[in-house]
């Protein structure tokens, strides 16, 4: 199958337990959860994104014709050698396009692969690091992975049955919106409240990374 991507770039992970790696990001253009459209997002499940994901005319987007295509591209980006080679496939939604022959040829490269995903949607059982950011008012069927992160406040959150899914670290993300710092104070907050869950910051955001 061919895959679309809205861009692709050599940064470091802002987020989570990876947080400060070197990192090539890809970014699959679609999402099930808003159409990426101003006009659509009071309707949307997702209301808050800040994401770009519609179309294919980022930095280093396109259309890649098949798996082999998009890891040279990955590759090339990389431009770091061959050891701690590491991907993060995001979006959007980056599992309504992820598929065995992108899993395997990025493997085959050497490449740890990571997903951010809304986990609505199963993911690929051979990706090496799942982060799992569930939005209110979905579904969500992945409930297991590497780390559940959160973003918050998010009415309609069950943090309880959260803590029952299968994740080893639990993390919390102040939403980024115009009420920012009663956010953070909020976040801040549940962690204080319930130790099993970290705090987490975007931490490329204060740097001015992409």
């Amino acid at each position: 199958m061919s895959y679309a991507v809205k861009e692709m770039f050599l940064t470091l992970q802002g987020e989570g337990v990876q947080a400060g790696r070197r990192a090539v990001f890809v970014r699959f253009a679609g999402c099930n959860l808003w159409t990426g459209r101003e006009e659509d997002r009071a309707s949307a499940i997702c209301r808050f994104c800040d994401t770009d994901f519609v179309g294919m005319d980022g930095l280093g987007g396109g259309r890649f014709a098949d798996a082999a295509a998009l890891v040279e591209a990955v590759t090339r980006m990389w431009d770091g050698g061959d050891a701690e080679r590491f991907v993060v496939l995001t979006g959007g939604e980056p599992m309504l396009q992820v598929d065995d022959a992108l899993v395997d040829a990025l493997h085959a490269a050497n490449f740890f692969i990571a997903i951010e995903s809304n986990g609505t949607l199963a993911v690929h059982p051979r990706i090496d690091w799942v982060c799992i950011s569930p939005k209110a008012g979905s579904e969500t069927v992945q409930r297991s992975g590497d780390e559940l992160k959160l973003v918050w406040p998010q009415a309609g959150s069950d943090v309880d049955a959260m803590e029952e899914w299968d994740f080893p670290h639990l993390l919390i993300q102040p939403l980024d919106d115009p009420d920012a710092e009663a956010n953070r104070d909020a976040a801040v907050a549940l962690v204080m409240q319930r130790p099993r869950w970290r705090l987490t910051l975007q931490t490329h955001k204060m740097l001015g990374l992409r």
